[in-house]
């Protein structure tokens, strides 16, 4: 009579495991270095996703209500109603910017192209909000924007630089 797989499993050497698999991690690296990935693309769609929120909300606001932010940032706005195309055009790419951080969120590898434009372009974005702002006492609210840009765009780039390949 011949063995059952359920005895075959029990009776092999490492209690049912098999040596593939206790030296698996050797092969493969171990789970601490897994473990550190997958932390690194769940916090890097995590900023993408803020991005993407981010710049959704401020599309959103340049169309239903542009004096708001004007007014939290002490910002000028163009001349109303003439200069709301500028307002618009603008809500238009920075829905399609947010979208195309949706889509990296979800499939990070697959769209690694917008991952490093998303870090590289809002990086620069923070760069020349400061530019912009400094020296004129007028566009201090520039300073925040800058901030957050800068942020996003250096978390983007931590998370994603060491799992990029």
């Amino acid at each position: 009579m011949e063995p059952s797989a359920r005895q075959i499993k029990t009776a092999s050497p490492g209690g049912g495991r098999s040596q593939g698999h206790e030296m698996g991690n050797a092969a493969t690296g171990d789970g601490r270095s897994r473990d550190r990935r997958s932390l690194l693309l769940a916090l890097l769609r995590g900023s993408l996703l803020l991005g993407a929120l981010y710049d959704a909300g401020f599309a959103v606001l340049m169309i239903t209500a542009p004096g708001l932010p004007a007014r939290l940032l002490r910002l000028p706005l163009p001349p109303l109603p003439e200069g709301a195309f500028y307002l618009w055009i603008m809500a238009v790419l920075l829905l399609m910017l947010a979208t195309l951080y949706l889509l990296a969120a979800r499939q990070p590898h697959r769209y690694a192209g917008v991952v490093a434009v998303a870090a590289g372009g809002r990086v620069l974005g923070g760069l020349a909000f400061i530019a912009a702002a400094w020296g004129h006492p007028g566009l201090q609210g520039l300073y925040p924007l800058a901030a957050a840009d800068l942020g996003l765009g250096l978390a983007h780039a931590a998370f994603w630089w060491p799992v990029r390949a």
